[in-house]
């Protein structure tokens, strides 16, 4: 007669296979050029919970905001990250003054990895940015030498090349060098976008509304996702897109 599990390991099984499909499949604007699709979770309900791990969760993330944003924007992210297979421990949000200097935002970022890294004990750490955090981000890996520091760089709809919309905030430095143009875009956009052995992506969608143009977010030698419509706050909320980043930084 076939041996039956206890009811226990059944329920066990059950439970984390329903939150996995939970944030997987939420409702959401998938990137058009993605190898690897929520959808793909949708089949696991008999699966084994080793069977959808992540490849490597060890490796610390440091995420970075936008203009006027702060640690509570990650919230989302982080939460898909722990359900991805990464301790909150390894889990860490930057904050930086939206209307001061992004040199010194950069500057603060590099302080902020080493700390993380001194703290956990890694060689390297994972970034994912949004908006003006993509400024932030690319100063720290090119001018200032960050990439050696850092496996996985991920920006969600980054200013990466400017954006018009900041015509609106010009009396702050950091709307100036986020402006089409500015000495500071050609800084970090001159010659290698994507210095150094990091693996970088990004994501990017033409009902972003706030980065103009929207292709400004793609980065040359990095892999350039194109979301078939999200907007630029959503990305921050879009459990598929952020799935897709935990999967990127465990590969």
């Amino acid at each position: 007669m076939r041996r039956r599990l206890p009811r226990r390991v059944i329920g066990v099984l059950a439970t984390a296979t329903a939150a996995f499909t939970l944030f997987s499949a939420a409702p959401s604007a998938g990137a058009a050029d993605i190898a690897t699709t929520a959808s793909s979770t949708a089949s696991t309900a008999g699966a084994t919970v080793a069977d959808v791990q992540p490849l490597a969760t060890g490796t610390p993330v440091v995420f970075v905001h936008g203009y006027t944003g702060n640690a509570s924007n990650w919230v989302t992210a982080m939460g898909v990250f722990q359900l991805n297979g990464w301790s909150s421990s390894n889990l860490f949000a930057y904050e930086y003054n939206s209307y001061g200097n992004n040199i010194t935002n950069a500057q603060g970022l590099a302080s902020f990895v080493n700390n993380v890294k001194a703290r956990t004990g890694a060689s390297k750490v994972a970034i994912v940015n949004h908006s003006m955090g993509g400024l932030v981000s690319q100063y720290y890996m090119k001018v200032l030498g960050g990439n050696s520091n850092v496996s996985h760089l991920a920006s969600i709809a980054g200013a990466n090349h400017g954006t018009t919309f900041a015509s609106a905030c010009l009396i702050y430095t950091t709307c100036q060098q986020m402006y089409p143009g500015s000495s500071f875009i050609s800084q970090i956009t001159s010659g290698d976008e994507t210095p150094g052995s990091t693996r970088y992506a990004s994501w990017y969608s033409a009902c972003d509304g706030v980065i103009i143009p929207y292709t400004s977010t793609r980065l040359d030698g990095a892999t350039n996702n194109n979301v078939l419509c999200q907007t630029h706050i959503g990305f921050l909320a879009d459990t598929v897109v952020l799935g897709q980043i935990a999967r990127f930084i465990a590969s």
